[in-house]
């Protein structure tokens, strides 16, 4: 039966209803269906790029207007709901069409199911009648995206959607979070739907009921196993800042002394300058860090799920720990490093379950102490150079200028770690980096969503001269949508990480990791009608970022640092973590 005719058929059924339910039931297609319940989940942005398949719900959005970004890569789009979602702490939503559409949104999706960032994926597919012939843009995205997401639909009745819409947005921003995938077939779309018992009901997921509230028993053992400690640590991850338990960590660590390291993406749910901070634990952690969890007797883990960046090698990793696991995923727990006491639970109500124990503090003085002198004795250190600029030195200039209350995005690599040691971050949400996956491209088009997520705040975007040009496309939002999006490339003229395991891991054999032509990125902003600048020499380099960090404007900053400088210190892969190359001691 053709649309045409459904919506005939569809209006002469309801002219024979009372006047009252005719008030309630409208038949709209699937498309409309689709809008509508973007709506009704308050979605304030949709970024996205148009196709075949998706034109049905293009024109509906064209009719029935929720702002939309037209990203010029699907990448870009994924990446932008990526950075709205880890700012604003909503569902990120994306909309691409089939085929290659959906199958460049890939990356994106692993990205967010490997940091848990919650999003919600529309795709088209091709109508149902040819699923499965190899029709002209078809993909199998069920089949592709079952591995890499929390949950994936495809719809084939439209009666569904406006259920399927409600689930898809409850699994991804409940429980651990992460993305949902919703692939429509253009027949869906372009179906009649009049069933409003549907859109009106409420979510029904029985098999789906993740744990919030830690298990009394658990807390009391935790409770214990901390009072009587005498070198105990907190290794914050990004389950404290996804569960808003940043008041609850900080009144933890303070009201018992306990010492507190960060994951890379725990970076930011305690002040970077507090006093019991260790700073960042890891491959490119702090010296401070990595001994403290070697050496500490009770490990308490917040929503961190112990990965190989982290831990190295795992045989020798907190040897001399009792393992506490909060984590909101029970499947994380014990995966990788065993644990004596398990609590799963969401971040913020287990702290707040073990603050109403009221348990005497531990006696952490001797460990502070103990701390404290590693800090003296062996700080984050590089050599200046008289004539070159030091990445390092520009993350400094960074963060003096904007006084370390910028949001600040990275791709993966060198610029990334120095970003982290370097940019001492003064609030929660301010952070937004690619971990898990380690996605090059991430970072700049990340920067765009944070910015439409928090447009008062400064967005810098820290990224490499590789990792940008895979996303620099992007360079036309920030022109179109005038996101005041500042861009800062450490260009150090090669895959700078890459380089750097090649010198010292291959004797120096820099194979294919130099890049010996680029673009002009000052012509290349230019291009796009925006503010280049270029730093070549130390003198210039305070006063240019100065000037283009706090202009109003979207603005791309080519800063040109050393090329042969390294990250350290470092955990050398199969090492264990007191094994750090590139220590510095006083």
């Amino acid at each position: 039966m053709s649309a045409e005719v459904q919506t005939k058929q569809a209006v002469m059924e309801m002219a024979q209803e009372p006047m009252e339910q005719q008030k309630q039931i409208q038949p709209m297609d699937g498309s409309a269906v689709l809008i509508q319940g973007l709506k009704d989940q308050g979605v304030e942005v949709i970024f996205g790029y148009p196709g075949g398949a998706v034109l049905p719900i293009y024109d509906a959005l064209y009719k029935d207007p929720i702002p939309h970004v037209l990203a010029r890569h699907e990448q870009g789009a994924i990446h932008a709901a990526e950075g709205y979602a880890r700012v604003s702490g909503k569902p990120g939503v994306v909309l691409a069409t089939s085929g290659p559409g959906a199958t460049n949104l890939v990356t994106g999706i692993t990205d967010a199911m490997m940091d848990s960032l919650p999003l919600v994926v529309f795709t088209g597919q091709v109508a149902s009648t040819v699923i499965g012939t190899d029709a002209f843009q078809e993909a199998d995205v069920i089949g592709i995206t079952q591995p890499i997401t929390k949950h994936n639909y495809q719809v084939r009745d439209v009666a569904d959607l406006p259920r399927i819409i409600k689930e898809a947005f409850h699994i991804a921003s409940t429980g651990r979070r992460g993305p949902v995938v919703v692939d429509i077939p253009k027949n869906v779309a372009t179906e009649i739907f009049v069933t409003e018992e549907e859109r009106t009901a409420e979510v029904n997921l029985p098999g789906y009921q993740p744990t919030t509230t830690p298990n009394y028993l658990q807390i009391q053992k935790a409770v214990e196993a901390i009072r009587f400690a005498r070198k105990p640590l907190i290794l914050a991850g990004a389950g404290v800042l996804h569960g808003q338990a940043m008041a609850e960590l900080k009144t933890v660590v303070e009201t018992k002394r306990i010492p507190v390291t960060n994951t890379l993406l725990g970076l930011g749910s305690i002040e970077g300058t507090h006093e019991l901070f260790l700073g960042m634990a890891g491959m490119h952690g702090t010296y401070t860090a990595n001994m403290a969890i070697s050496e500490c007797d009770v490990l308490i883990n917040i929503g961190a799920r112990f990965d190989d960046r982290l831990t190295g090698n795992l045989g020798t990793f907190a040897p001399h720990a009792r393992v506490i696991h909060i984590d909101i995923d029970p499947a994380e727990i014990g995966k990788n490093v065993p644990t004596e006491i398990p609590i799963v639970s969401d971040s913020k109500e287990a702290l707040k379950a073990l603050l109403n124990q009221e348990f005497e503090a531990p006696d952490t003085a001797d460990w502070l102490t103990y701390l404290n002198g590693l800090q003296e004795e062996s700080p984050l250190w590089y050599n200046t150079d008289e004539h070159e600029i030091l990445p390092q030195e520009a993350i400094q200039m960074i963060h003096r200028i904007t006084e370390g209350d910028a949001i600040v995005t990275t791709d993966v690599g060198q610029h990334q770690m120095w970003a982290a040691q370097y940019y001492s971050l003064n609030n929660p949400d301010h952070w937004v980096t690619s971990g898990g996956l380690g996605t090059m491209g991430f970072g700049f088009p990340a920067a765009i969503g944070a910015q439409i997520a928090k447009p008062n705040e400064r967005v810098v975007a820290i990224v490499g001269d590789g990792g940008f040009q895979m996303t620099s496309q992007e360079l036309s939002l920030l022109q179109e949508m005038r996101i005041p999006v500042k861009v800062v490339i450490l260009n150090n003229g090669a895959l700078g990480m890459v380089r750097q395991w090649q010198e010292t891991f291959y004797d120096e054999r820099y194979s294919q990791s130099l890049i010996p032509v680029q673009p002009d990125f000052v012509k290349l902003a230019e291009a796009y009608d925006l503010k280049g600048y270029r730093i070549t020499k130390k003198e210039d380099a305070e006063q240019i970022f100065r000037e283009a960090l706090l202009s109003d404007e979207p603005v791309l900053i080519d800063c040109r640092v050393k090329m042969l400088e390294n990250v350290y210190p470092m955990v050398a892969p199969g090492k264990g973590l007191q094994d750090m190359i590139g220590v510095k001691s006083k």
